[in-house]
């Protein structure tokens, strides 16, 4: 038994590793902004300046420098189209652009030289968008515009979640935010985990003053270890990090929910650091990180390394199938799940 068991495990790993398939790779930029649109168009976004659209799944990219800020590091990028894009720029300045002639031309729609404002990560739902900030005086600092990027308005600090001294968000995916997660209480429920000192999960609605916060059983307590994306399928939660200094270490790595994030477990056996997870259908997650890529199909219970690579992100398409990985290195694949 322990021999088919074992030999059953292999196989069933060398068929999950030749789903991913790299696309793209030495350009010198870090990519961790990624939006797949459609099975067709998806966008991404990285270090110094760089920008990539490609239109045929990934088969063929087209790139730019955005002129004027070939400095900025891109950490996040939504998209809904081919032609429509909106990005954000972490460190000093902090910036939101939005293009909308497929990157022809950028338009500079928020602009700030204080060092204090630092972007961490951004996520639509229709028209509505919010992009989440480290604290300042121990809240995190939200932004949000009602019209697909044009326009956007810092939230005012008492409707912000409080963070403890030391805690912040990770600007390592774009997916530590995300925008109405469950899609039936609320038209703008936001769910966000935090990392440094303390890693928590908080969740509220759009207009409401009230956050509700609970500690993760994650790695945390140090600059480099946390919760670092969150993915959810209404009432089941996924999250992933870990410390990326200590990228191969395993414990309290991943923590998932059964009940709507009321209580929360940890796997007997899980992945390295990860820095961001996708959910990809019926109890199926996708994570993805320095330490490889992983996968799962009973909603983080039981994970199986697919891939030695190291990535940043990934995602699927909003309206689609199609799944990306984008890293260092502008390394980008394409990953199709097992059926």
């Amino acid at each position: 038994m322990f021999v088919f068991t074992l030999m059953f495990s292999t196989n069933i790993k060398g068929l999950l590793a030749q789903k991913i398939m790299l696309l793209q790779q030495n350009k010198p930029t870090s990519l961790r902004g990624l939006c797949v649109v459609n099975d067709k168009v998806a966008w991404v976004s990285g270090s110094k300046g760089y920008v990539g659209i490609t239109k045929d799944a990934g088969r063929t990219w087209n790139w730019q420098q955005v002129k004027g800020y070939e400095k900025s590091d891109f950490r996040d990028i939504e998209a809904f189209s081919d032609r429509v894009a909106v990005i954000i720029s972490s460190g000093t300045p902090a910036l939101i652009l939005k293009t909308i002639d497929g990157g022809l031309s950028w338009a500079v729609k928020y602009h700030n030289r204080d060092t204090s404002i630092f972007f961490d990560a951004m996520d639509f739902k229709g028209k509505y968008g919010c992009v989440i900030g480290d604290p300042i005086n121990n809240r995190f600092v939200l932004f949000e515009t009602f019209d697909k990027g044009s326009t956007w308005k810092q939230r005012d600090a008492i409707r912000t979640p409080a963070a403890k001294t030391g805690e912040a968000a990770f600007a390592a995916s774009g997916s530590c935010l995300i925008v109405n997660p469950g899609g039936i209480i609320h038209s703008n429920e936001l769910m966000i985990v935090s990392g440094g000192s303390a890693s928590f999960i908080m969740t509220s609605a759009s207009l409401s003053k009230v956050w509700e916060q609970q500690q993760l059983p994650i790695a945390q307590g140090t600059s480099s270890s946390g919760a670092f994306s969150v993915a959810t399928d209404n009432k089941h939660w996924v999250v992933v990090g870990g410390d990326y200094q200590r990228d191969r270490r395993t414990d309290s790595t991943v923590c998932y929910s059964n009940d709507d994030g009321k209580t929360w477990k940890i796997p007997k056996v899980a992945p390295g650091f990860q820095s961001s997870i996708k959910f990809i259908g019926n109890n199926r997650y996708l994570s993805t990180g320095t330490s490889g890529t992983y996968f799962t199909i009973d909603g983080g219970q039981t994970w199986l390394k697919i891939d030695a690579s190291s990535y940043n992100v990934c995602n699927q398409a909003i309206s689609g199938k199609l799944i990306l990985m984008a890293g260092n290195n502008g390394r980008i694949a394409m990953f199709a799940p097992p059926k």
